[in-house]
């Protein structure tokens, strides 16, 4: 917008308007006046079109929205080709400045709210978002996950009656610190997630029985005799070498338990071998090499449902690998015909131990089997669990455990909490035993959380919207317009 006076009047010509998409110019002829106060700051003051301009500015009032609009739907670079294309002409820097003077959004009553985490840059910066659970919409963006600036802001609001959250301390202290007076409750979903990796836990441990039970079955087919393997079945690659992996978690889980035998603390040893604390953590608590070694030797492969008939068409004497490569890509095979090669070569040579006639159910798998509500298990799938429940007592044990757990999350039977731990305690299920006394530590928040229908569901969906818009480019160098954007998005 600009002005020039003309014979005591302002021409103001509004530039950088667009009608129907092209750029256009209007002129207003307006009355300008002058203050005869000289005590007055303003000497002169010009006339106002109501709805069309306003004091200082450079857009119409219409055009302004259109632009904040452009602005906080998209960054400023794709804003600017965007309001380009739409016959409006204006730089990113504008654009940023609009955005920076948009007033917040008014923060009303927040009777219940959540809180989690989100990062600004991986493993180096964070910040937590305040959604509020009843309006649906986040309500403020605090930098940093510690426990002072979230206990500050709740300081000042006692009208916050329950505070959902993960099961970081941080927030926990941070809730009992600024709001004592609300009530706290453990995500459910976090809760589950943190049982199912005790199970898997569990599973590594007692794998050595799942496969034990699997050896036991009858063979369908009698196996030819073959040379001695030179590894078990997963720790040699497809071309028949020894995996990587697993010499790098054997040394490793070596030198961690000759300095823990030494008496050495965990810090220390990280320290000394130039390892995560949490890596040898896990390294210490292990009970076998082999508890360590099961993820890395039971990961899937393309070619593992084709094993079995494999080795029988080789059997059957059919060794041309492109003949079977060509009738397991009928079957619904979509690797490639050089792991057939491998495979087929390997299994030929006796390098490689033939595959049982039920496959073993991969670790992954099977924890999978144990977390599913048995309605939707397929009927093979039943079979093989039931038979995993009768080669180990640990692991029936611990699916009875999962799907009582499983029922207090989903019928809200919050009261059976305190049975379900004592129980856990009299099994020698220690991995099991680790997450219950972990809930003991936050006892009242598990409860609530199992007993109340609140979650923190939607902060986890907040937080999706707002990976969305840290890709627009904000977050990393600009916090506070990334704040504002997720505010002004709610």
């Amino acid at each position: 917008m600009e002005s020039e006076r003309v014979h005591g009047r302002y021409v103001r010509r509004l530039a950088d308007a667009a009608v129907a998409g092209v750029r256009t110019v209007l002129s207003l002829v307006v009355r300008r006046f002058k203050c005869r106060n000289s005590g007055c700051v303003a000497v002169t003051f010009a006339e106002q079109v109501e709805g069309l301009t306003s004091p200082f500015a450079r857009f119409t009032l219409v055009l302004r929205a259109m632009l904040e609009s452009i602005c906080l739907a998209m960054a400023a670079r794709p804003g600017v080709r965007l309001a380009a294309r739409l016959g409006l002409r204006v730089a990113k820097d504008t654009l940023l400045r609009m955005e920076r003077a948009m007033p917040e959004p008014q923060v009303g009553t927040v009777r219940v709210l959540a809180v989690d985490d989100f990062a600004l840059r991986k493993h180096e910066k964070y910040a937590t978002i305040i959604v509020d659970l009843e309006a649906r919409r986040p309500v403020d963006v605090l930098l940093g996950r510690e426990a002072g600036p979230l206990a500050e802001w709740l300081s000042g609001r006692r009208e916050v009656e329950f505070v959902c959250r993960d099961r970081a301390r941080g927030y926990a202290e941070a809730a009992r610190v600024g709001a004592p007076q609300a009530r706290q409750v453990a995500d459910r979903w976090h809760l589950w997630h943190n049982l199912s990796e005790a199970v898997e836990k569990s599973v590594a441990s007692h794998y050595g029985c799942v496969k034990a039970a699997f050896a036991d079955l009858p063979a369908e087919q009698p196996e030819p005799a073959l040379p001695p393997v030179e590894a078990p079945d997963g720790h040699l690659d497809v071309r028949g070498r020894q995996r990587r992996m697993i010499a790098i978690v054997t040394d490793r889980y070596t030198a961690v338990q000759e300095l823990v035998s030494q008496g050495r603390s965990l810090k220390g040893i990280s320290r000394d071998l130039e390892l995560d604390y949490y890596a040898v953590r896990r390294y210490a608590r292990a009970q076998s090499l082999e508890e360590l070694l099961v993820k890395a030797t039971t990961r899937a492969s393309l070619l593992d449902s084709w094993k079995p008939y494999l080795h029988q068409r080789i059997t059957d004497g059919c060794g041309n690998a492109m003949e079977l490569f060509r009738e397991i890509r009928a079957q619904g095979y979509r690797g490639s015909s050089s792991t057939v090669g491998l495979y087929t070569r390997l299994l030929k040579e006796g390098r490689v131990s033939p595959p049982p006639a039920r496959l073993v159910p991969k670790l992954r798998k099977l924890t999978g089997w144990i977390l599913t509500d048995p309605a939707h298990l397929h009927p093979e799938e039943i079979v093989d669990l039931k038979q995993v429940q009768a080669g180990c007592p640990e692991l029936d044990a611990t699916i009875g455990y999962v799907r009582a757990f499983a029922v207090m999350i989903r019928y809200l039977r919050g009261d059976r909490l305190g049975k379900w731990i004592a129980d856990v305690h009299t099994d020698d299920l220690p991995h099991l035993q680790q997450f219950a006394t972990g809930l003991t530590h936050d006892f009242d928040a598990v409860t609530a959380g199992l007993t109340i229908p609140w979650s923190s569901g939607q902060a986890e969906g907040q937080n999706t919207r707002v990976k969305l818009i840290k890709r627009e480019g904000y977050g990393r160098a600009n916090f506070d317009l990334l704040r504002k954007r997720i505010l002004a998005r709610a």
